[in-house]
């Protein structure tokens, strides 16, 4: 026989940050095709408008909007009261937005370069959690997925607030679920390896390196011998998102091809 896995997830509503290209892209299309209606934003117009095209083929309600997302609360209200007016209740927050900012070292970047990078990749993220979580418990069901790196659970890249502030997004997480553990509501990070895509730092580094550098670095951390594609983060992000996840909370699940070296 045939099994179907449904998730049971259709007529919810997502809530997806930098949702048009990437790893909140990936995320987006998954949800979608499981009948989640999808709320998203990025700093691009014309990538809102070629993602709203895509998500009028899918029969789900659908509200993409620009905003560039920072950890300013003057921010934070604006994008929470466009969501408010526009689309209603968040039932799955996707925190995807992040970056390093073309950081480095901690000695050699200032510290508001530092904090940058953190307002991106934590407090942002944080800011959403509690509004959105407070919501969900008075709802009794929700879903909060981070999108973290194999980075803020091990050593590597070049950018330490990169690293750092990845980290503390993974030890949120935990702490959250924890605390929602009973509320019907899961909290989970997802930490993607090298993951290469239109746009992102992956394919700039294949384009801007040359082909022995690409593969000295692909036969030095990449076991499957390539790099990583969008879309087992994005399924991931809609089985997290799903009732069958329902004893799934706390963790970070690393989709990265065995490239990293963490055992926990």
């Amino acid at each position: 026989f045939t099994y179907i896995m449904d998730l049971k997830i259709k007529g919810k509503n997502a809530f997806i940050t930098g949702g048009t290209r990437g790893l909140g892209l990936a995320s987006l299309k998954s949800l979608a095709s499981e009948g989640v209606n999808i709320a998203f934003c990025s700093r691009s117009e014309d990538g809102v408008n070629e993602t709203t095209k895509h998500l009028s083929k899918l029969g789900v309600k659908y509200y993409g909007f620009v905003h560039e997302i920072n950890s300013n609360d003057k921010n934070i209200n604006e994008l929470v009261a466009k969501l408010n007016n526009h689309f209603g209740d968040i039932d799955i927050l996707v925190n995807n937005v992040g970056g390093s900012l073309g950081s480095s070292s901690l000695l050699d970047d200032d510290i508001e370069t530092y904090m940058n990078v953190f307002n991106i990749n934590f407090w942002a993220s944080v800011k959403l959690m509690k509004i959105y979580s407070e919501k969900m418990v008075t709802n009794g069901w929700g879903r909060i997925i981070n999108i973290a790196s194999i980075f803020g659970r091990e050593y590597g890249g070049k950018s330490s607030s990169y690293m750092s502030s990845k980290a503390s997004l993974i030890a949120a997480t935990k702490h959250l679920s924890i605390e929602l553990a009973d509320k019907g509501v899961t909290v989970n990070s997802i930490a993607p390896g090298s993951i290469k895509h239109k746009g992102g730092s992956w394919e700039k580094f294949v384009n801007n390196s040359s082909s022995q550098e690409v593969s000295d670095f692909i036969n030095q951390n990449l076991p499957m011998k390539d790099f990583g594609s969008p879309e087992p983060v994005g399924d991931m992000v809609s089985f997290l998102s799903s009732p069958r996840s329902f004893t799934i909370t706390g963790a970070c699940i690393n989709i990265d091809g065995g490239q990293s070296s963490n055992l926990f």
